[in-house]
């Protein structure tokens, strides 16, 4: 079976503690992952500000063969920096559990659905392709989320991504509502887990074996708070164990490893201990 990897070291990533890449470091990032085979690259957000759109351009004008993505909430003005700075693949973000929606936004399922689909119709008027993340989905009504993802299918989304915000699944819980989903869903699904407690690597697995087709990794599982599902350790799991294709090539994973530890100031043989 063919899986997508979605690297979101850029993006994500970056968001580990101490963590900041320069521009130069994160087009030589990019460029190492275009070369490795990942399917998309998830770049970062233009709306952070101009030095982050700098950056986020010159990877644009890379050219690379691979998916180039910039993350956007569903607010206009995120997405037409986005499309000021190149991009023609843009993620749209949105929170679908009701304590996000109650307690982080203060706003209703009925605003935030409408919110989602001006935002793609929006992205779309400029020509782009639209992917739509499903924030804090592991804590969110089952119902609401396809109801979000058959609006998202509506108005033109390619996929939805099932983020566990909080990395509060475990695998085998990850496997009974992925198989679930996938065969209600309207739209393909993504899986983007956290590693609160150390399984982000089993339940990106779990997923996989459940029948989803596309994965949110970062080099080194780097990233907001415990981190996320580790590239290296994903893909071997994936090629080794279970003989899937993710079209990545062996050869550039310690490059990337010794890229992103060096980036990170960290020994490249701690790095890959994480």
């Amino acid at each position: 079976m063919k899986i997508k990897i979605v690297d979101t070291t850029l993006r994500d990533g970056e968001q580990a503690a101490g963590v900041v890449f320069s521009q130069t470091e994160k087009l030589t990032i990019a460029e190492a992952l275009d070369q490795a085979g990942v399917f998309a690259i998830e770049a970062g957000t233009p709306a952070m500000g101009v030095e982050e759109q700098s950056a986020l351009q010159a990877i644009v004008d890379a050219d690379l063969s691979a998916r180039v993505i910039a993350w956007n909430r569903a607010v206009k003005q995120d997405i037409l920096t986005s499309v000021k700075c190149g991009f023609s693949f843009i993620h749209i973000s949105v929170p679908v559990s009701d304590l996000h929606l109650q307690y982080k936004l203060k706003t209703t399922r009925e605003a935030v659905l409408q919110q989602m689909v001006d935002s793609i119709i929006y992205a779309r008027s400029f020509g782009c392709s639209i992917s739509v993340g499903a924030e804090d989905a592991s804590r969110a009504d089952e119902k609401f989320f396809l109801q979000v993802a058959e609006a998202a299918a509506r108005t033109g989304a390619e996929y939805i991504r099932y983020a566990d915000t909080v990395g509060r699944l475990e695998p085998l819980e990850t496997y009974e509502v992925m198989q679930s989903l996938r065969k209600k869903c309207a739209l393909p699904l993504e899986i983007h887990v956290h590693n609160d407690f150390g399984l982000a690597t089993a339940n990106t697995v779990a997923a996989i074996q459940a029948g989803v087709q596309m994965v949110s990794v970062t080099v080194g599982g780097i990233g907001e708070r415990a981190g996320n599902a580790t590239l290296e350790q994903v893909f071997a799991v994936l090629t080794d164990l279970h003989g899937h294709d993710t079209g990545i090539d062996r050869n550039m994973l310690p490059v990337l490893t010794k890229l992103v530890a060096k980036a990170c100031h960290v020994e490249a043989d701690h790095f890959c201990q994480r």
